[in-house]
């Protein structure tokens, strides 16, 4: 391939368009969760990845399970739940069966936050798709999230 191969400026032409439709998404999502909110994207993500976690087997996350979900480094993440736990929105706890594991789960006042914010993401979530239809390159791409179903 060659710096001039239409595959290669289609396929950075389709990551660019890919970045561009996040970034937008992204964008909308932060100014709404910090306006009505006073919580960041990543912080928003960070509890609803929390909130998921369920007694049950494999049910609670590992710190790098956790940096993972939310897209950020093991250290980020870590920075971030010592953040959101200052703010009284999470606890740590030490693991039952294996005292060297430490995990984080999201308290009273965290979950209370969470379901505030929830309808905000997804109205903000809603309009910058709405509005990124509208533009002929990122419309494909639209498409292509809304038909992106996660199984149960």
């Amino acid at each position: 391939m060659t710096a001039t191969d239409p595959a290669l400026t289609a396929l950075a032409q389709g990551w660019c368009a890919l970045s561009l439709l996040h970034g937008r998404i992204e964008s909308r999502i932060e100014r709404a969760l910090q306006s009505e909110h006073g919580l960041s994207v990543r912080e928003y993500s960070l509890l609803d990845v929390l909130s998921r976690q369920h007694d049950g087997d494999g049910g609670h996350l590992q710190m790098r399970q956790v940096a993972d979900a939310v897209v950020l480094s093991q250290s980020a993440t870590t920075r971030l739940v010592t953040r959101l736990e200052d703010r009284g929105l999470l606890a740590r706890y030490l693991c039952p069966t294996d005292r060297r594991g430490i995990y984080t789960d999201v308290s009273e006042s965290g979950r209370a936050l969470l379901e505030a914010a929830r309808p905000t993401n997804d109205a903000a979530l809603r309009d910058a798709l709405d509005q990124a239809a509208k533009d002929q390159e990122l419309a494909p791409l639209v498409r292509a999230v809304e038909s992106v179903r996660v199984p149960a």
